[in-house]
């Protein structure tokens, strides 16, 4: 998920641990502890000229569970040593330290593994990405009465219980809501089951997914043959079943996609992709078709886009250019999400 999500998690982590101990200074090394697996963002371009394979790299060896264990070793022996001094020694153990790490690295690439994005946890023995496709990989209902319980827990002595309250509380409704959100994934994937069916869409397997920032609109896409279904329902929707759904070519023969890094993005994607020329001579536009476009009704606003160019033997992508959301497009993403 986001990284102030990780933050939150991770100095869950920290105060579950030492919290009694050490008071708010748990929460901060909790916190370095659950951001650590993000730093392979910045460890995959200083490792990649490609963009292609640096953004495969992320989410991959250092979102993985032997990470969590060898780096939950290394970084807990580290901190121990330096912070076992002076009038801190004997204040915690070497254990302690160790299970924090753990703890707080960990149960950051698994919370990921509930998002749409994939993980690669079991890595380097596997590259399957597990994706459990229930919750956004930012949703504020989630991370914001977390964030307020563990705020709200600083301000009181470590030894308080009101403090081991206020902890449990936000571990609680959190965990309350990600229940809520994989009740959501069962009922809704019934739902376009449902409309691809009475559709009469041939289809070998689809995927769906929450849209960004909410459980309440999702979006599915359904594989054919030669063509991808796009759709989306509301929990808000007066109907039980999604009835416009566009349709779009693969076009997956424009170019060939068996070179070594096309292969790497088509694995990103897990084959959900479709491609179309562009202007400039020699690149092309590619559609991570697993997310959906801010505008429903129009498939060209797909965000997670990039453009591919051939270049010194290499297939390679222009990084995101940052531009600002349509508002047209945002706004009709709204008006779909309250329902029909």
């Amino acid at each position: 998920m986001d990284s102030l999500t990780q933050i939150v998690l991770g100095a869950t982590c920290g105060e579950i641990v030492l919290g009694k101990k050490i008071g708010n200074k748990a929460l901060l090394f909790g916190a370095i502890g659950g951001t650590i697996p993000d730093l392979d963002v910045f460890i995959g371009r200083f490792l990649y000229s490609n963009e292609i394979q640096a953004m495969a790299f992320h989410r991959g060896f250092m979102h993985s569970i032997l990470f969590a264990i060898l780096g939950a070793f290394l970084l807990g022996w580290i901190t121990f040593k330096l912070y076992n001094s002076g009038k801190r020694r004997e204040t915690s153990t070497l254990k302690d330290w160790i299970w924090l790490f753990f703890l707080a690295i960990f149960t950051h690439p698994l919370l990921d593994c509930f998002t749409p994005y994939g993980t690669q946890l079991f890595a380097p023995f596997s590259d399957y990405r597990v994706a459990f496709n229930n919750i956004s990989v930012a949703d504020p209902l989630y991370t914001v009465p977390f964030l307020l319980c563990m705020i709200i827990l600083m301000f009181f002595n470590r030894k308080r219980t009101r403090r081991r309250w206020w902890l449990k509380t936000g571990i609680y409704i959190s965990s309350a809501y990600m229940i809520f959100t994989i009740i959501n994934k069962f009922y809704v994937d019934s739902v376009f089951k449902k409309s691809f069916d009475k559709a009469g869409i041939t289809y070998a397997r689809f995927s769906a997914q929450p849209t960004i920032l909410n459980n309440i609109l999702w979006y599915a896409v359904a594989e054919g043959e030669n063509n991808y279904y796009l759709t989306f329902y509301s929990l808000l929707d007066k109907k039980s079943i999604s009835e416009k759904i566009i349709t779009i070519e693969k076009k997956h023969d424009l170019i060939d996609m068996t070179d070594k890094n096309l292969q790497t993005l088509t694995w990103f994607s897990n084959n959900y992709f479709n491609l179309s020329k562009k202007e400039k001579v020699g690149t092309y536009k590619y559609v991570d078709l697993r997310y959906p476009m801010l505008n429903p009704d129009d498939a060209n606003t797909s965000v997670f886009n990039f453009t591919i160019f051939h270049e010194n033997g290499n297939w390679d992508i222009l990084p995101f250019d940052g531009s600002p959301p349509n508002k047209n497009d945002f706004s009709k993403f709204i008006k779909r999400l309250k329902g029909v």
